[in-house]
C-alpha cells in the first residue's frame, strides 16, 4: 500500500513539474504581444477554465445536496 502512494506522488510530482514551464512560455509569449494580446491571452485562459470549473461546482453541490443531514 505504502509502494503504491510513493508511486502516485512521485508521479504527481513529475507531472508538476512539467506543467509549471509552460507559464514562463505563456509569460514571455504575451509580454511579446504588447498589451492587447495579453488581454486576449488572459481571456482565452479563463474561457477555457470555466467548463471544468461550472462541471466540479454542478457536481459538488449535487453531491452536497444528496448527501446533507435531514
Amino acid at each position: 500500500m505504502i509502494k503504491r502512494l510513493i508511486i502516485v506522488l512521485v508521479l504527481m510530482l513529475a507531472v508538476h513539474t512539467v506543467n509549471a514551464q509552460g507559464c514562463s512560455v505563456c509569460t514571455k509569449t504575451a509580454a511579446g504581444l504588447g498589451s492587447n494580446g495579453a488581454k486576449g491571452l488572459n481571456a482565452g485562459i479563463i474561457y477555457l477554465a470555466g467548463l471544468p470549473l461550472v462541471l466540479m461546482g454542478t457536481i459538488g453541490f449535487v453531491w452536497y445536496r444528496r448527501n446533507r443531514k435531514s
